[in-house]
């Protein structure tokens, strides 16, 4: 059966403004007309007890008011009943529909037509159950194991806005709600636990590679499919979504074998090209018009002739005898073209000296010269 788009699967901009605003939404538009910010705010509610730490304020202003809707942040969503988180989604781990398809519970067409059937009244979960496709039992081991998975990552550390949408609600529908206090709770106790495996987070959302480690036999057949898909290209999450498994244990995986040496992110590539001079390049090296009395640059072999203050860039036209400077291949210097003769230090410094007392104004002229022999050196 064709896929096509799931109902009801709204989402909410960021506001740059305030990334701690909710607003209710009752249509299409979003209103201001309620924010929660600040202590100072009616809606304002005090830590709760059993919670190691806030991983979002807004979160639990949401659970104390008892709220319906939806909450969007930088890397995913939770959907609210009365307080209570009923569903989560995120791009960094697959959902529940690819988890239910790739490992065989569930054929891509029964989803598909249950998305169909139930969608648009928000039951698909209960559509599912109803039509044996599943057991009450295993939708709900699953839906569980989805939303902790995702809530994860979407409680993870975030440098965007968040918003909440009031009145949304999933097409899912109701299969197993879970309060606020579990969520966190279980965010940080797997946020312990990678740490403890492997503390370098860059595993987590980097391309890997293989280091070239030999691997162990007793390595365990779970991680080695793991290690099959480490490609150089890959990241966590590619992983997770190409084998079907929730994001949070492939990130267990991925940082037990960074821990055993066997794999690692993959290095910055720095792009290495021909080595450039600069205006030598392009041709013609200019100096901006010529003064009285001089040659133009490029126009004349001989360099040009100096009466008081030389102009930025006179220098360099000096040193390069022919006026132009070409580039073969690779940016070398073509056999046609001589290599342009330097003065010497001394030579430089005597003709600034004439220079600066032939000058109304020697300091100024002796500190150009200076400056542009120094260019062309």
């Amino acid at each position: 059966m064709e896929a096509r788009p799931l109902p009801g699967r709204e989402r909410a901009d960021g506001d740059p403004s305030d990334r701690d605003t909710a607003d209710r939404v009752r249509t299409d538009h979003v209103t201001a007309d309620r924010t929660t910010q600040g202590r100072g705010s009616p809606h304002h509610a005090e830590p709760r007890s059993g919670v190691q730490a806030t991983l979002s304020p807004m979160l639990s202003r949401l659970a104390e008011e008892r709220a319906t809707g939806v909450l969007t942040r930088e890397r995913g969503v939770l959907y609210l009943v009365e307080g209570q988180v009923v569903h989560a989604e995120s791009p960094a781990t697959p959902g529940l529909d690819v988890l239910l398809t790739t490992r065989g519970a569930l054929g891509s067409d029964g989803w598909w037509e249950a998305v169909s059937e139930a969608g648009a009244e928000r039951r698909v979960g209960r559509f599912l159950v109803d039509s044996g496709r599943l057991t009450a039992g295993a939708l709900e081991l699953c839906h569980l194991g989805a939303l902790y998975d995702a809530a994860f990552f979407t409680l993870g550390p975030s440098s965007g806005p968040a918003r909440f949408r009031y009145g949304v609600a999933h097409w899912i529908g109701p299969v197993r709600p879970v309060s606020v206090d579990a969520v966190e709770r279980e965010t940080l106790r797997r946020r312990d636990l990678l740490h403890r495996i492997w503390p370098e987070p860059g595993t987590d959302t980097e391309p890997l590679v293989r280091t070239g480690r030999a691997v162990d036999a007793s390595l365990p057949p779970r991680q080695l499919t793991v290690l099959d898909q480490v490609d150089g290209e890959r990241t966590a999450a590619d992983i997770s979504l190409v084998l079907g498994r929730p994001g949070f244990h492939t990130l267990v995986d991925l940082r037990r074998l960074a821990a055993a040496g066997i794999v690692t992110t993959r290095p910055l590539t720095i792009t290495s090209g021909p080595i450039t001079s600069g205006p030598a390049e392009s041709g013609p090296v200019a100096s901006g018009p010529a003064e009285p009395g001089q040659a133009g640059a490029g126009q004349s072999g001989a360099a040009p002739t100096e009466s008081g203050p030389v102009s930025s860039g006179a220098a360099t036209s000096a040193v390069v005898s022919s006026g132009a400077v070409s580039s073969g291949a690779g940016g070398f210097r073509t056999p046609e073209t001589p290599e342009p003769s330097l003065p010497s230090v001394s030579t430089v410094v005597a003709q600034a000296a004439e220079a600066a007392q032939a000058s109304a104004d020697p300091d100024i002229a002796l500190l150009r010269r200076l400056r542009d022999a120094l260019e062309a050196l």
